[in-house]
């Protein structure tokens, strides 16, 4: 008889823990496992996964309840709703994705008297720019809910040392299955190089920096845009370079990030394409990955731009160390500070022998993020749980 899985998120958007998510549901042997997803109604300016969720034939619910902002009335009935519905159903596990879904569908979980739940961490939903009384909330929740969780699963190690810096469990609370992404596609374009370079209006001899990100205060993208104008301002000497910036997806900044190029003069150097499920085609346009993020768990678009052969140049936080080692794949600077990510882009804008040896090194590594990797560690979990209860 097959095992029964639910695995509740709060938003279907095009993000790392939502694509997770899906390719988890979707690739676990459905012989063995029968495996549904539960979500809220929202999406938003990221973009919808929930008709590719349902396109990949997997089982979905939309519970009009289980919204992601803080609401005391739909947050009571989306936690009887989901008790209901799991006590309905006769889940064996119930594997939660998200902060706030990871709480409700947690105690919904327990209430409804799950054998196994099993949480993952896609980075802390509290970090250091929260206000501080913020962040003991959602501490204090999260040491809670672990007394019913069977096991953490986080992203990366770092993830592991934040939540026992902040007291939640100890190690054995924790197992580390990193984020995994269907690499096939990646460094196998469908349109090539010239084409989407034609189709962004960029040259075919410019070098291109490329991103792609939420426009969302976590992603600073307006720090991407200052790096761009310090680079775009930079003293290159006789051989200056033609370069271009491209950011591929949208968000809530996205008005304050045209703006913003507007102000420092380099909107006619700037792409935003908005959101594109083309990626890895865009990446293969790219010359370096730029990634300006404030926080993360472990990003996904950094083992897609290694699986493109991009060198990359990051933000040091959370999980991105896990992808990018500093001065093999990459190089990794300090959030907050653009100039920074200018000065290390620069170093790979005039070695193109560097830039080519970075990419080459994150090419030969990538495996390591594979879906069909994530999968089976997730699988194995599922069946040492089930053996000890």
């Amino acid at each position: 008889m097959k095992v029964k899985v639910l695995h509740p998120i709060t938003r279907l958007i095009i993000g790392g823990a939502q694509e997770n998510t899906m390719l988890t549901a979707e690739l676990l042997d459905p012989t063995e496992w029968a495996v549904d997803v539960y979500c809220g109604p929202q999406t938003g300016t990221e973009g919808s996964l929930i008709e590719t969720v349902q396109e990949r034939g997997i089982p979905l619910t939309i519970e009009p309840t289980f919204v992601r902002e803080i609401n005391p009335i739909k947050d009571l009935m989306a936690l009887v709703r989901l008790t209901r519905f799991i006590k309905r159903n006769g889940y064996q596990i119930v594997h939660t994705h998200s902060s706030k879904a990871g709480i409700l569908g947690r105690w919904a979980a327990k209430w409804a008297g799950v054998p196994i739940i099993i949480h993952t961490v896609h980075g802390w939903g509290h970090h250091d720019r929260q206000h501080p009384l913020v962040q003991r909330l959602y501490i204090a929740l999260e040491k809670l809910t672990l007394l019913i969780t069977d096991k953490l699963i986080v992203v990366s190690p770092r993830n592991i040392d934040k939540g026992l810096a902040d007291g939640i469990g100890r190690v054995d609370d924790y197992v580390v299955i990193r984020s995994g992404i269907e690499l096939e596609r990646f460094g196998h374009p469908r349109v090539s190089r010239a084409e989407m370079r034609e189709s962004l209006s960029i040259p075919h001899n410019a070098m291109v920096i490329g991103t792609v990100t939420r426009l969302s205060p976590q992603k600073a993208p307006l720090d991407f845009l200052r790096m761009a104008a310090a680079l775009l301002a930079r003293d290159w000497g006789e051989r200056s370079p033609s370069l271009y910036f491209v950011m591929v997806g949208d968000g809530p900044l996205r008005a304050e990030v045209e703006t913003t190029a507007s102000e420092l003069g380099i909107a006619d150097r700037v792409v935003l394409t908005g959101l594109r499920r083309d990626i890895p085609e865009l990446m293969a346009a790219f010359d370096i990955f730029a990634l300006s993020s404030l926080w993360e768990g472990l990003p996904r678009v950094l083992p897609q731009a290694m699986a493109a052969g991009l060198p990359i140049v990051a933000t040091e936080i959370d999980g991105t160390a896990e992808a990018v080692q500093h001065g093999v794949n990459g190089y990794l600077s300090s959030p907050g500070k653009p100039m920074e990510l200018a000065d290390a882009v620069a170093d790979l804008v005039t070695d193109s022998a560097l830039a080519k040896q970075m990419g080459a090194a994150g090419c030969a590594t990538v495996a390591e993020f594979g879906a069909r990797k994530m999968v089976d560690q997730i699988d194995a979990l599922y069946r040492d749980l089930l053996a000890v209860k």
